[in-house]
């Protein structure tokens, strides 16, 4: 490890969970690479995701954005094309873009929205996309009839979350340049989602243990009890 690693880690109790607002207010303090570090959470749910009726899966617009320009990728025909273009959208067609990815190994985007009459050119696309996690779906709203209004919401900073096979969620919650105040908001939006998005099938503690990071420093564990 690293000099600034080592220093940020002797700021951080080993063995103690931080109130939400400590914790945020120590990731700023411990970020201290020359760049603006991604500020991350990662969130063990007591869920199997192995079980279709445990999955926790959506997508939510953090208030104040996650710092990153998000490059989007539309797939869609007839005016939806130039109304995704118009709403900010990088690229928008049909079939010459899934030829691009799979000819190409293109992936200059960081999310992909489609029109639902797109599906059979998408479809072709799951082996590439999905564990990419690029897929689009209705859930998590980049599936829908209005291309323009999802494109908008990507720029905005909508971020999806999902379990991932460990049964942890992994997402930005902005930058380090943000402060507190702004990275509290982002959070406390993020989790209320989570919890909002429970399995009736879930029993026992749902939120098992909650981590933040900054991109070069170390984890600081949150006391769940706290997340509702």
């Amino acid at each position: 490890m690293g000099k600034k690693y080592t220093d940020s880690a002797k700021l951080i109790e080993k063995n103690r969970a931080y109130d939400p607002a400590e914790a945020l207010a120590l990731v700023c303090q411990t970020s201290k690479a020359k760049f603006d570090e991604t500020i991350e959470i990662h969130i063990r749910l007591g869920v199997d995701s192995r079980h279709a009726d445990q999955q926790v899966r959506g997508a939510v617009v953090l208030p104040n954005g996650t710092g990153k320009n998000v490059k989007v990728l539309v797939f869609a025909k007839g005016d939806n094309v130039q109304k995704a273009l118009d709403a900010g959208a990088d690229y928008a067609g049909g079939a010459e873009y899934a030829e691009k990815i799979t000819a190409e190994n293109w992936f200059d985007f960081d999310v992909v929205v489609a029109s639902p009459d797109m599906m059979g050119v998408i479809g072709k696309l799951g082996k590439v996309l999905g564990p990419k996690g690029l897929m689009p779906s209705p859930k998590a709203g980049t599936v829908t009839p209005d291309v323009a209004r999802a494109v908008t919401e990507a720029k905005a900073g909508k971020i999806e979350y999902r379990l991932d096979k460990t049964n942890i969620i992994h997402c930005p919650i902005g930058k380090a340049s943000f402060g507190v105040e702004k990275l509290t908001e982002n959070f406390n939006t993020l989790v209320g989602a989570v919890v909002k998005a429970k399995p009736a099938a879930a029993k026992g503690q749902y939120i098992k243990s909650c981590v933040i990071a900054s991109t070069m420093g170390p984890g600081i564990k949150i006391n769940q009890t706290k997340l509702g």
